[in-house]
């Protein structure tokens, strides 16, 4: 008895003084860990945890001499280290309390990549029936063998409150790891880190089926009058749980008695747990990637945001605004894929984007009209996003300034008589591939859009119909699933487009 008292006190000395070192030590978040890369040529944040107070010295192997950080009163610690040129690999050292080495760094170049499931496509065939992997998965994967590529896969996590922290690991590129990779993110990647031959890192955090408002800070929401919906929407569903769960119990009960009912299935609100409610996916899987330091972000998502696109042209330059914001990088790049052509999407989706393109500075959009599959809203071509994506960024960021990034793009209309002339940026050798000119429509004072004759005339297009005698309003790709044929001479697709600003389906949409 009296011996095994003495035991138990011992261990609880022994369990007392390990708890008190654990709470001492030096602690990383998931994405400062071996096989990262970090920003070059800047002053990256490389930060942690630790006791009040403690003294932590931060050695990075390229730098001259070490840097020091003490942790504030809640034990957080933060050090910007300055960055030379890229290369590697290196390593780094954190000393406070306890000493943790972090190896293999390279210094390179860092991109964000999010988004909804088109971004979490990975290259290889996966587990789920939406995994379909990439067009040309058997020539890619083999080939797959780039040490210099980094990629870092953020856990799906829903949160309430804001995160310090994420789930996932840097992983090596290779022919055993590439499968996994987000697609887009891999193609964008490797076209950038094959022209500037500096290493690349990717961190990739998106989920399939999500809005933008579930990526968004809820401040964001709450202080933006158009936003405020988004956030009334989600408190009603909260109170009508319950009613739901007794209605729907009552629907199978009918459905079990009376198979051929008609009675058609409650609809779900959102729950607390919902990857779709407001800023829950902000908290869980981005406010612990800041204030990692970034070269830009690309963003691949609006489908789950269709049925409210007029909301949209608001709610997505909040968001891009506020990653910025947070990570106090005001020109932050921000390059996006405009939503393929699918039975499920509307016109408007992609015509909020192109807006936001046009007013929101240092964005860049992607079109895609020319490699969706209007049945399948998981289209398998990412090679030519990727490589999309990437001319944006190799014009604006990596000095190649002949790139052309951008198909035709709407600017001006001129009426002459029965004739709608239309202007264009990016119009340089317009051509119309397979065929005549196809998707565009006009309209007089009416409104009523009739099928129209198209052809090219140098950089324009000029449009007519015999029904509309006097045209008012011209538009290009003006539904769900276009198959427009105007490209310029990069090859590269115009943008779905209309003169008029009539209202449309979701303009009233909260």
């Amino acid at each position: 008895m009296h011996h095994s008292s003495r035991l138990t006190g011992f261990l609880s000395a022994f369990l007392l003084a390990g708890a008190h070192t654990a709470l001492a030590d030096v602690t990383l978040p998931a994405l400062i860990t071996d096989n990262m890369v970090l920003q070059q040529k800047s002053e990256v944040a490389l930060w942690g945890w630790a006791a009040p107070g403690e003294a932590v010295t931060v050695t990075a192997g390229w730098a001259k001499k070490p840097v020091q950080a003490t942790a504030d009163a809640q034990g957080n610690w933060l050090v910007r280290v300055p960055t030379t040129k890229a290369g590697g690999p290196y390593t780094l050292t954190v000393q406070g309390n306890n000493k943790l080495t972090v190896s293999n760094v390279l210094l390179g170049e860092v991109w964000l990549c999010s988004g909804q499931s088109n971004m979490a496509f990975p290259v290889a065939k996966g587990v789920s029936k939406w995994m379909t992997g990439v067009l040309n998965e058997a020539e890619v994967v083999p080939k797959a063998t780039k040490p210099n590529i980094r990629m870092f896969t953020v856990a799906q996590r829903v949160s309430d409150e804001p995160q310090r922290d994420v789930q996932g690991s840097w992983v090596v590129c290779s022919p055993q790891t590439v499968g996994n990779f987000s697609a887009v993110a891999y193609f964008f990647g490797q076209e950038v880190q094959e022209k500037t031959g500096v290493p690349v890192g990717l961190i990739h955090s998106s989920w399939g089926g999500t809005p933008a408002e579930s990526w968004t800070r809820r401040e964001v929401l709450e202080q933006n009058p158009t936003l405020l919906p988004i956030l009334s929407r989600y408190a009603d569903g909260l109170t009508q749980r319950p009613a739901y769960e007794t209605a729907l119990a009552a629907w199978k009960l009918e459905k079990e008695r009376n198979p051929q009912t008609t009675q058609p299935k409650p609809s779900e609100p959102l729950s607390a747990t919902s990857n779709k409610s407001p800023a829950k996916l902000y908290n869980g899987m981005i406010r612990g990637l800041e204030p990692y330091t970034l070269r830009g972000t690309i963003w691949y998502q609006g489908e789950s945001n269709a049925e409210r696109a007029y909301q949209y042209r608001t709610l997505f330059p909040a968001m891009i605004a506020s990653w910025r914001q947070a990570w106090q990088q005001p020109d932050m790049p921000f390059y996006f894929v405009q939503i393929t052509p699918h039975k499920g999407q509307n016109p408007e989706i992609r015509e909020a984007q192109l807006l936001s393109w046009q007013t929101v500075p240092h964005t860049g959009m992607v079109v895609t009209t020319d490699v969706g599959d209007s049945l399948d809203i998981h289209p398998r071509n990412k090679q030519a996003v990727g490589h999309r994506l990437a001319l944006w960024a190799l014009r604006n960021e990596y000095g190649e300034k002949k790139l052309v990034t951008s198909g035709p793009i709407y600017k001006a209309l001129k009426i002459d008589k029965n004739t709608a002339r239309l202007s264009f940026d990016y119009a340089e050798g317009l051509k119309a591939e397979g065929g005549a000119l196809r998707e565009f429509t006009v309209a007089g004072a009416d409104g009523v859009f009739h099928p129209a004759q198209a052809a090219i005339e140098g950089n324009t297009v000029v449009v007519s119909s015999a029904q509309v005698l006097q045209p008012v309003a011209v538009r290009f790709g003006w539904r769900k699933s276009p198959m427009p044929n105007l490209f310029n001479a990069a090859g590269l697709p115009a943008s779905p487009f209309r003169t008029d600003t009539w209202p449309t389906p979701t303009q009233d949409k909260k």
